[in-house]
């Protein structure tokens, strides 16, 4: 659910009409953060979406996209309203490395007609197809490893979907709606799709040519099922055998504008070298859906293992606690050791045993490595989550149920997704309370939480007698202040500091 990369004009003409027209301001979000441009940016197949644009993120200072549904009819809109919200309040929960991020959103109503405006995450460096496209002017076939590296990162994003509580169907993954950045991160748009088509009735939005043109171009990337009310996750795994087999051949040859034949996804598959990688894509591409693997299944296929557990959980572990390290702590390492140190060795009693020294690991390759793990090239998947991702239920029900069900929207409109590290407070007592009655006092609460990006977190409030350590703690989490994991935490610390300011402040007022 974002655009493919605008052909930009180089040079100084260019750069001087790049000031005039397409830095030019033409509207600003509510909030004054989001600047929408001139420049318009094509878009992956979005039921509804009538219009993108370029537009900044003045807080951040970045490059974002300014997404816009029409709706010509006002009574339609008001008709639909609560279910805009609720999608939309449920699209800010998905959060994942390889899922195009969407920011936030607002309605806007005028007298001849209402809009939807959406914001969400600019892949600047464009869609899979046109990276395929450019890349088979030069090469006849793609670079086994990047191969990998792309099916693990789209898998690693349908894996996520597909195990939250209900499941997340894409329905709509083809090489036009997968993005790569100028890094190599894989990203999936238009995760939304079948959401879309569901709120978004036909009758209240444009551009439906252009859509229906998009759909028969990209007919073989849908599995025979699709449309039913049987299909499920499988659907997502035929899309994506005929993304990983497009990937490797870098182009399905079709006649003109007429949909891919079957008969070329076969000679595409079989033109494959490598067996493992033609048993992958075949493996996807069953027509019985049953017997199509999962995502995660796929995962640990031996033509993807390229990353050993170990080391891939290692590397996870040193990101996720890289604020408890020095900077350049993996760099003055490597310096200490000794290259010609066994820091591994392998023994066999029948033949001579295998060791590996650290002059086998090359410094620059371990930072590359990473690097690319930190940017969410190699994601932890090999392990599974506890328990699925929990997911509002109505990102799942079908076009009947959305129309019978709705629940109030959730506040707030965002959650907390760093952790707690540290924390320390300060509690005084208020004048309201005497020294008799000290334990029945209003309290006041300094708290400093450090999260774990090192930045630092202040805040401040009165304790009531009647309030709890665990509501307070839960208020925390309602007003995004602290993550929901951190809510036990947070509460016995608070519990517990409580509890020793009541006992001094009693124990001083009996000497007195």
């Amino acid at each position: 659910m974002t655009m493919s990369v605008p052909e930009r004009k180089s040079g100084s003409e260019g750069k001087e009409e790049e000031s005039e027209d397409e830095s030019e301001i033409l509207e600003e979000s509510p909030c004054g953060r989001w600047q929408k441009r001139k420049e318009q940016v094509s878009q992956g197949n979005v039921p509804g979406v009538e219009s993108a644009s370029l537009a900044m993120d003045t807080e951040e200072g970045v490059e974002v996209v300014w997404n816009e549904v029409l709706f010509s009819d006002k009574k339609v809109f008001k008709a639909q309203e609560e279910k805009i919200k609720e999608m939309f309040e449920n699209l800010m929960q998905v959060e994942h490395p390889n899922i195009v991020k969407f920011h936030k959103y607002w309605l806007d109503m005028k007298e001849s007609q209402a809009r939807v405006i959406f914001i969400t995450e600019y892949m600047s460096s464009g869609s899979l197809k046109q990276f395929l496209k450019k890349t088979k002017k030069n090469h006849k076939t793609m670079n086994v490893k990047a191969w990998k590296r792309w099916c693990t990162q789209i898998l690693s994003a349908l894996s996520y979907l597909h195990s939250c509580d209900p499941p997340i169907i894409h329905g709509n993954l083809t090489c036009d709606t997968i993005f790569i950045q100028h890094n190599g991160l894989i990203k999936i748009g238009s995760v939304w799709h079948r959401l879309f088509v569901n709120v978004f009735p036909d009758t209240s939005v444009h551009s439906k040519g252009r859509q229906h043109r998009d759909e028969q171009r990209n007919l073989h990337f849908f599995a025979p099922e699709y449309g039913t009310s049987e299909d499920d996750y499988s659907i997502d795994i035929f899309s994506f055998g005929i993304c990983a087999l497009e990937m490797a051949v870098l182009e399905i040859q079709a006649n003109g504008d007429a949909a891919v034949s079957k008969e070329a996804i076969v000679n595409a598959g079989q033109s494959l070298e490598d067996p493992l990688m033609r048993e992958f894509t075949q493996s996807c591409l069953r027509q019985d859906p049953k017997h199509r693997p999962t995502a995660h299944d796929l995962l640990f296929h031996r033509v993807l293992f390229e990353v050993h557990s170990l080391k891939l959980l290692a590397a996870h572990c040193l990101i996720n606690n890289q604020y408890l390290l020095p900077e350049n702590c993996v760099e003055e390492k490597t310096k200490s050791f000794d290259p010609n140190a066994v820091m591994a060795e392998i023994k066999h009693d029948d033949r001579p045993g295998v060791q590996l020294k650290y002059s086998h690991v090359s410094p620059l390759e371990l930072d590359k490595f990473l690097e690319d793990v930190k940017n969410g090239i190699y994601p932890l998947m090999n392990f599974a989550c506890a328990r699925p991702h929990p997911v509002p239920r109505a990102l799942s029900l079908s076009q009947e149920q959305v129309e019978t069900v709705k629940t109030p929207t959730p506040e707030p409109q965002e959650t907390e997704t760093r952790k707690v590290v540290q924390m320390h407070c300060n509690l005084e007592s208020n004048e309201e309370g005497t020294k008799t009655h000290v334990s029945h006092s209003v309290l006041q609460l300094s708290l400093f939480l450090k999260m774990d990006d090192k930045l630092h977190r202040q805040l401040s409030c009165d304790i009531l007698p009647t309030d709890s350590p665990k509501d307070l703690a839960c208020e925390l989490v309602h007003y995004a202040f602290i993550n929901e994991e951190d809510v036990e935490k947070v509460a016995g610390f608070l519990e517990d500091a409580i509890s020793r300011h009541r006992v001094r402040a009693l124990a001083t007022g009996s000497t007195q």
